[in-house]
């Protein structure tokens, strides 16, 4: 099958998967997501899942037997904007044509808004399962994308006083606000959308193991999501990967391609508070715990 091809077959399975009213967000408590094969050699799944949660948002998710990582991806349009949160695991088109079906999205909503707009391409964090793909976006045509490095990532948000200040981001009648969390690694931030009331939270908080590089950073950033979340409305909580069996407290291990007892994405609130809870109690010596819906991790 060509790319082209390919790419065409995946934005109809996408948008034939899920019903989406003009204003109400999918389900993603129910939603199904790709999760690999027994056998990857037979897997059919598409590279890359495509769920719309509204008129202008998408999830994606890449393939599991393309990487077993699996991240989630995140696309935010807005009148002037669109925004793409990480870049997946797999640095070849061929394999996981990433640009190719965001730039079919893209190109799709404009036709129907009659609105164009510009894309950037900025990061949960720096880790290469969420920035592999950023070279199918560079040199592209209207198309931004972030750097890496705290300092980039503080010059591109125009973030002040890293990391006890936000920042926001106008993708055009749409505000996201960008909330600095290192910890798990030194350049990761969550994002918060107004309009949708998601927040992003990356690989620092999602149903899996929670990898700590720098305890006390992560402490004081899981303080500050966790204050974030007192004064706004959170309607999805939503990490970067799916770890976590649907059986409390146990989790798939590294490598895994085939999870078909996955735990749903969305977190809750109050599992961040409880997170926020157990890392208050532990103290300043790092500490393995175990929790239903995801894992204490120091690296």
């Amino acid at each position: 099958m060509k790319s082209k091809d390919l790419v065409s077959l995946i934005i109809l399975l996408s948008f034939t998967s899920c019903s989406v009213l003009h204003k109400n967000l999918t389900n993603l408590n129910k939603t199904k997501w790709i999760h690999g094969t027994g056998d990857c050699k037979n897997n059919i799944d598409p590279p890359i899942q495509i769920v719309q949660l509204n008129y202008n948002t998408w999830v994606l998710r890449q393939n599991k037997c393309i990487n077993y990582e699996a991240p989630f991806l995140f696309l935010f349009l807005g009148n002037k904007k669109a925004l793409l949160m990480d870049t997946g695991a797999t640095e070849d088109e061929n394999k996981f044509p990433l640009y190719a079906t965001v730039r079919k999205i893209i190109d799709n909503w404009e036709k129907k808004s009659g609105i164009k707009v510009s894309l950037v391409v900025a990061h949960t964090h720096a880790h290469s399962d969420h920035t592999a793909a950023d070279g199918q976006f560079k040199n592209k045509e209207n198309t931004t994308v972030a750097g890496l490095t705290v300092e980039e990532v503080t010059s591109f948000f125009k973030i002040e006083n890293w990391p006890l200040k936000n920042s926001t981001i106008d993708l055009g009648d749409r505000i996201l606000e960008i909330i600095p969390i290192p910890g798990h690694q030194d350049a990761s931030v969550a994002v918060y959308d107004y309009e949708t009331k998601i927040l992003l939270s990356g690989d620092s908080f999602y149903p899996g193991r929670l990898y700590i590089h720098d305890w006390l950073s992560f402490k004081l950033s899981i303080e500050r999501l966790t204050e974030f979340t007192t004064n706004h409305t959170i309607s999805y909580l939503l990490g970067n990967h799916i770890e976590m069996t649907n059986q409390p407290g146990k989790d798939y291990p590294t490598g895994t391609t085939f999870q078909p007892f996955e735990h749903i994405l969305p977190l809750k609130v109050r599992d961040l508070k409880e997170l926020n809870k157990a890392l208050i109690k532990i103290g300043d010596k790092p500490q393995y715990e175990v929790h239903h819906s995801f894992i204490i991790y120091p690296k």
